[in-house]
């Protein structure tokens, strides 16, 4: 039989440092909503790690709901619910309230409408002072950008010219016009950035 899981080795490599950042924001319990939770793996490993807190991981794509949804069986975790199809730029999104959501490696990979969506949507659904959580590679002015960011960068674009690595301040931009917080900025290992957002 066929091993529906996808295994991302970048998954493997980031899922500690954030798992240390997580720990100082999320709730201990209710419902942790992750937008794009691609491969599951993810999902599976922050679960274990919250065992009173419900996480329900998402994606728009078929493959990776199989994906995320044999983790989950592999898991054997009670606190994940299967993954929901989820477009971040596309309402209706599947849940009417969340607790917290995370999003990892979405924003870069994904036209900049599902970033605008992701925080219009998520003020939906968010009480105030609930964390959105993004993580992954952004450039930032005044601060130079890693030559393997703009490698990455550029590569990204010659797959679909609407990807690519986003300016912070464009994301803060639209945090703040969808009544976010500005956001706390940790550094992360291999030039990535967990960035911290809370509901006003």
């Amino acid at each position: 039989m066929t091993d529906p899981r996808l295994f991302a080795p970048a998954a493997a490599r980031n899922r500690e440092p954030i798992l240390d950042v997580l720990r100082q924001i999320l709730p201990s319990k209710g419902l942790a909503l992750e937008i794009a939770s691609g491969s599951g793996e993810h999902a599976a490993y922050f679960a274990a790690a919250f065992p009173g807190l419900q996480f329900q991981p998402s994606d728009p794509d078929p493959g990776a709901r199989a994906s995320i949804d044999a983790w989950i069986a592999a898991s054997a975790l009670p606190n994940v619910r299967p993954a929901v199809a989820l477009d971040a730029s596309r309402p209706p999104w599947p849940l009417s309230w969340a607790d917290a959501i995370l999003c990892i490696n979405m924003a870069h990979i994904s036209p900049w409408a599902a970033t605008e969506g992701l925080f219009r949507h998520a003020y939906e659904i968010l009480a105030p002072g609930a964390v959105l959580y993004l993580y992954g590679p952004f450039a930032r002015a005044g601060v130079a950008t890693a030559e393997s960011n703009l490698a990455f960068d550029a590569w990204l674009r010659g797959q679909n010219p609407e990807w690519g690595l986003r300016d912070l301040a464009a994301v803060e931009a639209v945090a703040r016009d969808n009544d976010f917080s500005a956001p706390r900025i940790v550094e992360m290992p291999a030039n990535n950035l967990s960035v911290i957002f809370r509901r006003i």
